[in-house]
């Protein structure tokens, strides 16, 4: 009974010791973090002239220096710069003399690493000056390309969208529209921003619609020659329905799965980062992992404005695997076959059976 004691009495005492390490060690992080907050935000209300943003730690976005009119300030020059250690975006307003009037970073795209200093702009690539709210005042619309440096996504550039709203002497971000413009995919162009935000468009209905003629009625344009029922192992029988919802001229393309009571049982939102549909050129339902149920391959051509605001088309490609609870989408096909402009349904489906192990 006393060895049990003293057994016990040491357990605890080892539990306490180890809590009061990690509590330690918490609290450092914490202080770290802390003090390199402070050093960052010093750094950027540290320039009180134009001329002093790059020896605060910022790189000047030269190219996208542009004047606008700011109430209480007149014409004052907006210069955006990226800080080289955390990547964040600021935004530094000044007169013409090079004075810095008003400065911010209390924007969407400093936000995307919850609990973080470090954000994951890479280059800000888009910038447009409109009466978004209609209240006579210049707002300001941006898109900054940013890549994750760790996560599923580690590597891979994706698009944020911002909309600033100017007040007295001051922008600020309404934080509800910013969330729906990234979560909805209206970030891929300011066209699309400036339908959603001044115009009262959205795509939110293709993530959120219950049925097949909810999507109608909000203005889904099916793809009828591509639509057709199949009968999914784990599903049931369920109508392929593929189409496009047009906003700002950029198709957004969907694929549903609909049962035969209309309700919406799954989505898939195959063209990513591109911005627009440019042509279906197939969806086929068949088996492609060797599982013994239906997959789904979708190939398209999609368009997209590159640097230059060139148009770039590019033929690209989906798969889906069906499981129990649903599907997924694949990695590692893609890993191993890059599309081509010649590629076809059938020719994909080859390549991704061989990779599975079948006997092509």
């Amino acid at each position: 009974m006393k060895r049990s004691f003293v057994i016990a009495i040491f357990t605890i005492s080892i539990f306490i010791l180890f809590s009061l390490s990690v509590f330690a060690r918490g609290n450092e992080d914490s202080r770290g973090i802390s003090a390199a907050f402070e050093d960052y935000r010093q750094r950027l209300l540290q320039p009180q002239w134009q001329w002093e943003i790059e020896g605060a730690g910022f790189e000047v976005a030269w190219e996208q220096v542009f004047p606008i009119e700011m109430e209480g300030s007149g014409e004052v020059v907006m210069i955006p710069a990226i800080e080289e250690e955390y990547h964040r975006l600021a935004l530094f307003f000044a007169e013409a003399d090079g004075r810095i009037v008003y400065r911010t970073d209390q924007l969407e795209v400093n936000s995307r690493n919850r609990g973080e200093l470090a954000a994951p702009v890479r280059e800000l690539n888009a910038v447009s000056f409109q009466d978004l709210n209609r209240d006579g005042l210049t707002d300001i619309v941006m898109i900054v390309t940013c890549v994750n440096q760790k996560g599923d996504y580690a590597g891979k550039p994706y698009k944020i969208g911002e909309a600033l709203f100017q007040g007295k002497q001051e922008f600020y971000r309404d934080y509800r529209l910013s969330d729906k413009i990234n979560r909805f995919g209206m970030n891929k162009s300011v066209e699309s921003i400036v339908s959603f935000v001044r115009d009262g468009n959205s795509t939110e209905f293709l993530y959120t619609a219950a049925t097949k003629q909810e999507l109608i009625d909000n203005g889904f344009h099916i793809i009828s020659e591509q639509c057709y029922y199949r009968q999914f192992e784990k599903l049931g029988r369920l109508e392929v329905v593929p189409g496009t919802y047009t906003m700002a001229s950029f198709a957004t393309f969907m694929i549903y799965l609909i049962n035969e009571q209309g309700y919406i049982v799954w989505s898939f939102q195959p063209m990513g980062e591109y911005e627009n549909l440019y042509a279906l050129k197939g969806i086929t339902c068949r088996d492609i992992d060797g599982d013994g149920m239906k997959d789904i391959l979708v190939l398209a051509r999609y368009s997209s404005g590159d640097d230059d605001n060139e148009l770039v088309v590019k033929s690209d490609y989906e798969i889906y695997y069906q499981r129990t609870g649903g599907f997924y989408e694949d990695t590692e096909v893609k890993r191993r076959y890059k599309c081509r402009d010649e590629d076809t349904v059938s020719e994909l489906v080859e390549k991704a059976r061989r990779y599975w192990g079948w006997q092509v």
